[in-house]
């Protein structure tokens, strides 16, 4: 019975504990600069990331580059990755913007549709995604918060878990080649 009840314990804590961390969007709703997401991406952004696994260790460095258009109701962001092993990749990601800040997301990769939602300087979306682990496929989950600063760097930090277990943590920094100048003018003395 003992076991039981440790096991049931245990179980409860891994199903529980995962939802009291969510965070809500509407707690940014004041804070500057304003991020939409269909203005930020217009045009080509850089980016570069990496992903920690649960324990802190850098598992995978990679560089991005990212073109923007929007037709119609649609922001349309063509990625290509270039991974510190020498592989790449691309993803074409297309964001229908709807009203009151809400946005559905999809891409090849993608399972369904991505749900965003922006709010001040501050953007969230989930999602589901079939990724290549040790040569096969685990269906991972996303949840992805972009934070814009004043200097108009983009910085993003989305937690990958499965069956609501943290996997890992990807960590993006977006610029604008205008923007990296500037920002770092003050520092270049």
């Amino acid at each position: 019975m003992k076991k039981f009840c440790f096991f049931f314990s245990a179980l409860l804590a891994l199903t529980v504990l995962p939802g009291c961390t969510t965070m809500d969007i509407e707690y940014y709703k004041n804070e500057t600069p304003e991020l939409k997401v269909e203005e930020y991406f217009l045009g080509e952004t850089l980016a570069w990331g990496m992903f920690q696994d649960r324990f802190g260790k850098v598992r995978n460095r990679f560089k991005v580059v990212m073109r923007g258009r929007v037709e119609n109701d649609t922001l349309i962001l063509d990625e290509q990755f270039e991974y510190s092993d020498g592989t790449t990749s691309d993803r074409l990601w297309k964001l229908k913007i709807l009203p009151d800040g809400h946005y559905e997301g999809s891409a090849g990769d993608v399972i369904g549709k991505a749900i965003g939602k922006w709010a001040g300087n501050s953007f969230n979306w989930k999602y589901e995604m079939d990724l290549a682990v040790s040569g096969s496929n685990w269906r991972v989950s996303f949840d992805d918060w972009l934070y814009l600063q004043e200097d108009g760097t983009l910085i993003n930090i989305a937690t990958v878990s499965k069956w609501g277990i943290k996997l890992g943590t990807l960590t993006f920094v977006f610029a604008k080649e205008k923007g990296m100048a500037e920002a770092f003018r003050g520092l270049k003395q």
